[in-house]
C-alpha cells in the first residue's frame, strides 16, 4: 500500500519537505569522529536500509519513506505510533518489516476486555511440579505490533510502559528483560473514536515517532489492486540483515558526531515549543534526547558519521507532532473552518517554529 496525507496526494517525504531545507554543514565538521567500524562482511547502514526497503517493497507498495522511519526508530531504541484509517496495510507493513530483518515478531490485538497479564504474562501454578512459575506473555519478541492500541483501557496500555522505557517487565517483583533489539509499533485509527481510550501523554512521550498515514496515490493504488488480486506470492527471502547487524548500527549511531552548533540548534527547537504562543504544552527533555538519537540514526543511514541541520529537520515533525498540545482555539478552528483536521495546523506551527531559529552553517 502507499502512504498519503489527508489530501491523498503527497507522501511522508513530501510532507517533511514542507519544513524548509537547511544547507549542509561545512567548516564546523571536524576531521575525525568517534565511530565504530562495521564487522567484516556486514552491510553498511545505507546498504542495509536499501535492502530492507526493497524487501518490504516487494509486497507493501509505496512505503519506502515509512520503512526508513521505522529503521531509524529501531536503531534509536525508540517506539512508533502508526496512525491511519483501516485498510491501508499498517499491520501488513509491520509484519513484513520484522520478517525482512530476521527478527521475532508478535502481534497483540488490543480489545476492551484485555488484562495486563495478557501482555506481560503471569505467575501460575504448575500442577506437575506443584511450583509457581512464570509464563511469559507476547511482549517477549523483537518487534511488537500493538494493534489498535487505543481500544484497550489505560490499565492495559500501561502494561507496555515499563517494557518501552526500561526494556524489561516486572511480574511478581521479578524483572524479566525483553529481547534486544526491541521496538513497539502501535497502530490506531484516528477517525473512529467510539469504544476507544485516548493514549495518555506519558505513553505518547515514550513514542519516538507518530507517523501519519493517508490513502495511496492513484498509481500506487492501481499497483496494489493489481498485485494483490493475483495468487499470493511465496515466502520471500529476507535480506542478509540480522539482529547483530542492527545492534552494530545502533552502536555506530550512538557514536555519530553531534557538533555543538547542531546540538544547540536541536535544543533551541525543543525549547521553542515551550514558548510558542500557539502551543499550550511543549516538548519534554526526553523528547530532546530521542530527537538527538533519531538525528544521529538519520545521518548514519545517509552514509555520514556526523549530524547536519538537514538531519535534524528531516525527523523534526515526526518527533514533535505528538508531543505538543496546541491551544484550544487552534484545535477548534481545525474542525470548524474545514482545514483538514489537526495535521495541517501541526505542520504549520512546527514549520513556523523552525523558521524562527537560525540554521547553523
Amino acid at each position: 500500500m502507499s502512504p498519503g496525507p489527508a489530501d491523498a496526494t503527497a507522501t511522508p517525504a513530501a510532507k517533511a519537505a514542507a519544513i524548509p531545507a537547511a544547507p549542509r554543514m561545512g567548516a564546523s565538521v571536524p576531521s575525525s569522529f568517534p565511530t565504530l567500524p562495521s564487522s567484516p562482511g556486514s552491510p553498511s547502514a545505507p546498504e542495509a536500509l536499501k535492502a530492507l526497503q526493497a524487501s518490504v517493497g516487494r509486497t507493501v507498495i509505496g512505503y519506502d519513506e515509512i520503512v526508513r522511519l521505522l529503521a531509524i526508530a529501531l536503531i534509536s531504541e525508540g517506539h512508533v505510533l502508526l496512525e491511519g484509517a483501516p485498510g491501508i496495510a499498517k499491520t501488513f507493513l509491520v509484519r513484513r518489516f520484522a520478517e525482512s530483518l530476521k527478527l521475532s515478531f508478535k502481534r497483540i490485538q488490543f480489545t476492551p476486555d484485555m488484562l495486563p497479564s495478557d501482555i506481560v504474562g503471569a505467575v501460575v501454578l504448575n500442577p506437575s511440579s506443584e511450583q509457581f512459575e512464570y509464563r511469559p506473555g507476547p511482549i517477549f519478541a523483537n518487534v511488537i505490533l500493538a494493534d489498535e492500541i487505543n481500544r484497550a483501557p489505560p490499565k492495559v496500555q500501561s502494561a507496555l510502559l515499563e517494557a518501552m522505557q526500561e526494556r524489561q517487565v516486572t511480574v511478581d517483583g521479578v524483572p524479566h528483560p525483553v529481547p534486544s533489539p526491541f521496538i513497539v509499533i502501535a497502530t490506531q485509527n484516528p477517525i473512529e473514536q467510539e469504544g476507544t481510550y485516548p493514549l495518555p501523554e506519558a505513553e505518547l512521550d515514550r513514542l519516538l515517532f507518530r507517523i501519519l498515514i493517508g490513502y495511496p496515490g492513484e498509481d500506487d493504488e492501481r499497483r496494489v489492486v493489481s498485485q494483490h488480486s493475483k495468487a499470493p506470492m511465496g515466502r520471500l527471502p529476507p535480506p542478509a540483515i540480522d539482529a547483530s547487524d542492527l545492534l552494530g548500527f545502533r552502536d555506530s549511531a550512538y557514536g555519530t558526531y553531534l557538533g555543538e552548533d547542531v546540538l544547540n540548534y536541536l535544543v533551541t527547537i525543543i525549547r521553542e515549543t515551550r514558548s510558542d504562543p500557539n502551543i499550550m504544552i511543549g516538548a519534554s527533555p526526553r523528547a530532546g534526547v530521542q530527537f538527538a538519537r533519531a538525528a544521529k540514526a538519520e545521518a548514519l543511514f545517509a552514509g555520514r558519521n556526523y549530524v547536519t541541520p538537514d538531519d535534524v529537520k528531516s525527523v523534526a515533525f515526526w518527533v514533535l507532532n505528538h508531543r505538543i498540545a496546541l491551544q484550544p482555539e487552534l484545535v477548534a478552528s481545525a474542525y470548524s473552518e474545514g482545514t483538514g483536521g489537526l495535521e495541517p495546523i501541526l505542520r504549520r506551527v512546527l514549520r513556523e517554529s523552525l523558521e524562527r531559529r537560525a540554521v547553523p552553517r
